[in-house]
């Protein structure tokens, strides 16, 4: 039986819903391997991973600046070589659950567990293989510390192998599989069920909002763009707006959708787990550009209009789903009520953009990178 420890941390949804499917998908296929899912922050320093964490979220929702700030700094100086410092002292902690677990394979979906990891491999402490699976579209050389001593990397396309590579990471070391998908997001589902179970009218397309989640990321902007989208809808459209566990959110989705009378457009959801249904009856997704929630829309051959990206990470996607036709950016002073008349007037180029989808997308991420690991 193959042991197999599956760590991840909690800054933001993506790191864990990567970690989700990579257990699902070896749970499901492979008879020969017991997997368990870790938070390795949380093991190795309960206080520091709720300090860090709640920052994290405070950052994100009041200072997106400073995040951007800390999330370029720590690519390289002085807050890089503290990072990597304290996770090596971190490490020493981990060590004893890797000592009682006696795991045959370490996979990461967050670069703290592998740096701990390859700094104890490389110490001949553990000798377990290690794969780190990079959860965005743009490569951060946090993840890439103490590589010698990590087997494998999973990347989301073929300019970040490439990036890998120019850090002189060897090239069979290197797999852009994607990032990975729950395996529900790649299912057949019947559109009239979704419909009928959402009360939407079969003659309409349909527009899916997220609001940001429980963070309430950019509120006041994602209203006023909700707003625009609402305001500019035509018989043609329906919108399923999804407000996540942010209750202030939807409530101002129905504030506005009253204000407009525009009840028979919309559909106002808090948390539901029903996202890839949602995704395969929709035309295009409003929404942050995650890294996870990137790569459910390609697999849906969603086109994305993207709304309040994070400085750092998700500006990089941003701008590499721009670059390649997939998505529209309404940046911080657009007027969004001009960008989706424009929208609406040219359905061609919402053709062109689904066309596009295929550039990037990768659905079967999750299998390749199971298969790859566990049959390599």
């Amino acid at each position: 039986m193959k042991k197999i420890l599956i760590f991840y941390a909690s800054y933001g949804g993506g790191h864990l819903n990567a970690a989700k499917s990579i257990k699902e998908c070896i749970d499901n296929n492979y008879n020969n391997c017991e997997t368990e899912l870790i938070d390795c922050m949380k093991y190795v320093n309960k206080p520091i991973e709720i300090v860090t964490t709640a920052a994290y979220r405070e950052m994100a929702k009041k200072m997106p600046w400073a995040w951007g700030k800390i999330y370029s700094d720590s690519q390289k100086g002085p807050l890089a070589h503290i990072s990597s410092k304290s996770n090596q002292l971190l490490a020493i902690k981990l060590l004893k659950l890797l000592r009682e677990k006696q795991p045959d394979l370490i996979i990461s979906t967050h670069p703290f567990g592998s740096q701990m990891c390859a700094y104890l491999k490389r110490k001949e402490k553990i000798s377990a293989k290690i794969a780190t699976i990079m959860t965005d579209f743009s490569p951060h050389d946090q993840w890439l510390v103490e590589n010698e001593n990590t087997d494998y990397f999973f990347v989301a396309h073929d300019k970040m192998k490439e990036y890998l590579m120019s850090k002189n990471i060897p090239e069979s070391k290197i797999f852009a599989t994607g990032i990975p998908i729950s395996s529900r997001f790649l299912k057949t589902y019947n559109r009239e069920e979704i419909l009928k179970e959402f009360d939407l009218k079969e003659n309409k397309k349909n527009i899916l909002f997220f609001g940001g989640g429980e963070f309430g990321l950019g509120k006041a902007r994602t209203v006023e763009i909700f707003e625009s989208l609402v305001k500019n809808i035509n018989n043609n459209y329906s919108i399923i707006a999804v407000a996540g566990k942010n209750e202030k959110m939807k409530q101002h989705f129905e504030e506005v959708v009253s204000k407009y009378n525009k009840q028979e457009y919309m559909c106002v959801l808090g948390f539901t787990n029903q996202v890839p249904e949602l995704m395969h009856i929709c035309e295009f997704v409003v929404t942050k550009p995650g890294g996870l929630t990137t790569s459910e829309s390609l697999a849906c051959n969603l086109p994305m209009v993207i709304i309040n990206p994070l400085p750092g990470q998700e500006e990089e996607n941003a701008e590499l789903l721009v670059k390649n036709g997939i998505a529209i950016w309404i940046k911080k002073d657009d007027n969004p009520q001009i960008i989706f008349e424009q929208l609406f007037s040219n359905p061609e180029k919402l053709k062109i953009m689904k066309q596009n989808t295929n550039i990037l997308t990768k659905p079967f991420s999750t299998k390749n990178i199971c298969e790859i690991i566990l049959e390599h």
